[in-house]
């Protein structure tokens, strides 16, 4: 990876925290619209936490070990719960059972076959105690079975769920749901444009197949810039030279979205980077901006993960806004 050069975000961006390893300052709850809030502390002393391990397996599927403070006791209807943040729909909750797995430990499972809709849902014990579900606190994490997952090409739809930390310190799930699904592999950044090379799940690639570049304040637009894919397989691989974006630059800064459509007449298909163990990609790979000639002075462009882990290009003026 390299330091990328720093471009102003626009709000679309910035809209979101993904800080992933701040410490709380005091036990947090989650609020109405599911958003983490900081609880104030009363007199008597706060509960004992609830650590969760997670192990990934390569089908998607997740195992949740709870370290049970002495003394914890469990009911039958004890539960691990997942809540989408910002859902208030009946599928925004996800009841897994939550038994014993030996002294001190508590257990439970989220199979691959369970779908759970993109965001970001956080994580609750219940112990089934007649007391409000218990947020849970990030323990181990084992995902080595996410690193290079490469799921059958003709998967109808993809689920994916990484465990990660949130900035108040609690255990949260980031979840995406696709089919079909274009995942970005190798990128290469070269001053004339932008190579990327990825493979395509739930689709063939057919006559017609391309890559599409929509600029953002126009996504309904049919002035997409597109370039033919080269195809092997399920794999694919296209350069997207970055003159017709930059001449098309207006003023600040412009994100353009990258898509593929897998032939013509289907419909188009966001390319994102998904599989392996990186919740947040946005704070993790950087790609340099690159100042390239336009009809308005100098533009630079260069290639960036955005908050939902979806590969994108910025082009902005020549001091990054």
């Amino acid at each position: 990876m390299t330091a990328s050069s720093r471009l102003t975000m626009t709000e679309d961006q910035t809209k979101e925290s993904s800080a992933i390893d701040q410490e709380p300052t005091v036990p947090v709850s989650a609020g109405p619209d599911g958003a983490e809030r900081p609880r104030k502390r009363r007199g008597k002393a706060a509960p004992a936490e609830l650590r969760a391990d997670c192990i990934a397996d390569s089908a998607g599927g997740l195992t949740f070990d709870l370290s049970a403070p002495e003394g914890t006791h469990t009911t039958w209807s004890a539960a691990l719960v997942l809540r989408l943040r910002g859902g208030d729909g009946a599928d925004d909750e996800v009841r897994l059972p939550l038994g014993p797995n030996g002294a001190g430990r508590l257990r439970a499972v989220l199979p691959s076959t369970v779908a759970l809709a993109e965001g970001r849902w956080n994580a609750y014990a219940d112990l089934g105690d007649g007391q409000d579900p218990r947020r849970l606190q990030p323990g181990v994490n084992d995902l080595r079975s996410l690193v290079d997952r490469r799921p059958l090409a003709g998967i109808g739809r993809l689920g994916v769920r990484i465990p990660y930390a949130t900035k108040f310190g609690n255990l949260a799930l980031r979840s995406w749901l696709r089919g079909p699904h274009a995942e970005a592999g190798d990128i290469l950044v070269a001053p004339d444009g932008l190579t990327v090379s990825g493979r395509l799940y739930g689709a063939a690639p057919a006559a017609g197949a391309r890559a599409e570049a929509r600029a953002r304040r126009a996504p309904d637009s049919p002035a997409a810039v597109t370039v033919p894919l080269t195809v092997d397989g399920a794999d694919f691989t296209f350069t997207l030279p970055y003159e017709e974006l930059a001449g098309r630059w207006e003023r600040g800064s412009e994100p353009w979205d990258l898509w593929l459509r897998p032939a013509e007449g289907a419909r188009p298909v966001r390319i994102a980077r998904l599989l392996d163990d990186v919740a947040d990609k946005k704070q993790v790979f950087s790609y340099p901006a690159l100042p390239v000639a336009a009809e308005a002075g100098q533009v630079r462009v260069g290639p960036y993960y955005t908050l939902d882990n979806d590969l994108a290009i910025r082009v902005a003026g020549p001091d990054g806004s």
